[in-house]
């Protein structure tokens, strides 16, 4: 009997939800601790001194992070498991916010922050893979997308800190960071008892273990709903027998990323985290500068910045809804052309108010595009690989978010606030064309159906091979 066909015909129950919960209070806080720096910024500059280029190199030090921390944890995802690579990054991201949260000069508030943005990166990189192996085909979509939707909520809180702890206190840019990291602590504790992916372990060989956790996940579904379960459907074993995953590096995961048999899912996956992430950087970074030039107070603009933050929350969890309707594919085009719209429409106005107003339309379809894109990129890519492939299109996607504040800082001083938006509108349009003629449906389909017999399966292990040919 199939252990995958066995996991993937549970219904969505209570232990689902929790795996939801604790996966999406990691992305809470990963959120309000990126979205945080934005606040930070005037205090920190106050506290010592600092110029415009080294304010910058704060502000980046968060991307660049991530950046390193996603393409890590794809590899070690796929080396040494999801759970274990989880369980670190999470760690690790809380223990250098609080090094940042006391650092005594620029330089160590610098070097905390990047190493921050590591392990934020490298868990916002691993949670959709890890969780996605859990949840069957046709609510797939849903869950992965409900998911990323917690994000918003730490975006929400950022700002609130931003508004009413940073001001408030003489030392309160130092407590905002503990608020961020003495969270995840208690979060830790929580996750102590998660189990490890099955499809991560079949892929391993490790059968027994992945007998484990699919008969435990069984009999708490099963206490959950009070019914009996769905009958096992009959399919082929093979995904389950295959030849043990090789254990990838950097250089081997892109060769087999960019082969023949992937590469097309590769570039357009890489492609939509670019467009995604540079649009939604470069608006979040530059909507509170931008408000402030149209001539209103810094407190006002943040109270306007949380406006727009909160209209991520429909963005998310509608996406979510629409996924298992129109399909992760329609879903991401239908957003980011969404997306384009707005930015325009913000490109045409000057008055804080509705600048404000079509800011929220824009923040509602650029989150949208998120929950779309946190669902499809798992599904696109084998289990052997998953956690590789999706950690490096984030990874791709953070150059986006690098290259946008000071790209868009460019346009800003030569076009002005019209020319900005518009960059952001030709961007977002090459995404939806590309995304329409080149993405792959994926809903209602089984991972192991839209992956493992096509684009490419693991490449026999040398080993591996003798023994046969013995």
């Amino acid at each position: 009997m199939s252990l995958l066909a066995r996991l993937d015909r549970l219904p969505l129950s209570r232990p689902h939800y929790g795996l939801l919960l604790l996966g999406g209070l990691g992305y809470t806080f990963d959120g309000m601790d990126a979205a945080v720096i934005a606040f930070l910024l005037p205090s920190v500059g106050q506290e010592w001194g600092l110029d415009n280029g080294q304010l910058g190199l704060i502000g980046s030090a968060t991307p660049f992070g991530f950046l390193f921390g996603a393409t890590i944890a794809g590899l070690l995802g796929d080396r040494i498991g999801r759970r274990r690579v989880m369980m670190w990054a999470l760690a690790f991201y809380a223990a250098f916010t609080l090094v940042a949260a006391v650092a005594p000069n620029y330089e160590v508030f610098l070097g905390a922050r990047v190493l921050a943005g590591l392990g934020t990166g490298a868990e916002s990189a691993i949670i959709a893979p890890f969780l996605s192996e859990f949840v069957p085909a046709a609510r797939r979509g849903w869950f992965v997308g409900a998911l990323s939707g917690f994000f918003s909520f730490g975006f929400v809180a950022a700002a609130l800190i931003g508004r009413f702890v940073v001001p408030t206190m003489g030392e309160g840019w130092r407590v905002a960071q503990v608020i961020t990291a003495l969270p995840v602590v208690m979060l830790l504790w929580w996750r102590r008892s998660l189990p490890e992916s099955p499809r991560f372990l079949i892929a391993n060989g490790r059968h027994a273990e992945a007998e484990v956790v699919v008969t435990d996940l069984e009999r708490r579904v099963a206490a959950a709903t009070r019914a009996p379960l769905p009958p096992v459907p009959s399919t082929p074993d093979t995904p389950e027998v295959a030849a043990a995953a090789p254990k990838l590096g950097l250089i081997s995961a892109l060769r087999h990323l960019w082969g023949p048999g992937m590469a097309r899912r590769t570039a357009i996956t890489w492609l939509i985290w670019f467009v995604i992430t540079f649009s939604y950087y470069g608006f979040f970074s530059w909507i509170p500068t931008l408000l402030v030039q149209r001539g209103i107070t810094v407190t006002k603009s943040f109270e306007f910045s949380i406006i727009i933050y909160l209209a991520q929350i429909p963005g998310y969890f509608s996406a979510a809804w629409v996924s298992e309707r129109l399909d992760r594919k329609n879903t991401i085009a239908l957003y980011l052309a969404g997306s384009a719209v707005s930015a325009f429409w913000l490109s045409q106005m000057s008055d804080p108010v509705m600048i404000t107003v079509a800011g929220a339309v824009l923040s509602f379809f650029l989150n949208g595009t998120y929950a779309g894109v946190y669902s499809y990129t798992p599904e696109v890519f084998p289990t052997w690989i998953r956690a590789s492939g999706s950690g490096l299109a984030s990874a791709f996607g953070r150059v986006g978010s690098i290259l946008a504040p000071s790209i868009i800082g460019v346009f800003a001083a030569s076009l002005g606030f019209a020319g900005v938006f518009g960059l952001t509108t030709a961007v977002l349009v090459v995404g939806v064309l590309c995304t329409v003629l080149f993405g792959v449906s994926t809903a209602g389909r089984s991972l192991e159906d839209l992956t493992e017999p096509g684009p490419a399966a693991p490449p026999a292990q040398p080993r591996a091979a003798e023994e046969n040919r013995a």
